[in-house]
């Protein structure tokens, strides 16, 4: 049974700063591009960014230089360190497994107040 499981959400003033984590299970963590994707209400899904099994990173442009994502093939888990937290980045961010298949995690709220 494929598992992603994320936390780290929050509520957190403009400036701020948190880290959300995807903890895996079911899957082999090390071959899956892992990635994270938000959604604010009455918007769709985007892309926030995301690392393939050798590390390379893709960045949403609004997000550049504010947000790293990394992986720990050892703990089968991503994370996303988010500094320079605006208001706009309110939302609920997802956690993505994708190989041959895709999977996705049930989400984690993160509010940002200005």
């Amino acid at each position: 049974q494929v598992q992603l499981v994320e936390s780290g959400g929050g509520l957190v003033q403009a400036g701020g700063s948190l880290r959300l984590s995807c903890a895996t299970s079911g899957i082999i963590f090390s071959i899956y591009t892992m990635g994270w994707y938000r959604q604010a209400p009455g918007n769709q899904r985007e892309l926030v960014a995301t690392i393939t099994s050798g590390g390379s990173t893709n960045y949403a442009d609004s997000v550049k230089g504010r947000f790293t994502i990394s992986r720990d093939n050892a703990k089968n888990t991503v994370y996303l360190h988010m500094n320079s937290l605006k208001p706009e980045d309110t939302a609920v961010y997802f956690c993505n497994a994708k190989f041959r298949y895709e999977y996705w995690g049930q989400g984690t709220q993160v509010t940002v107040s200005s």
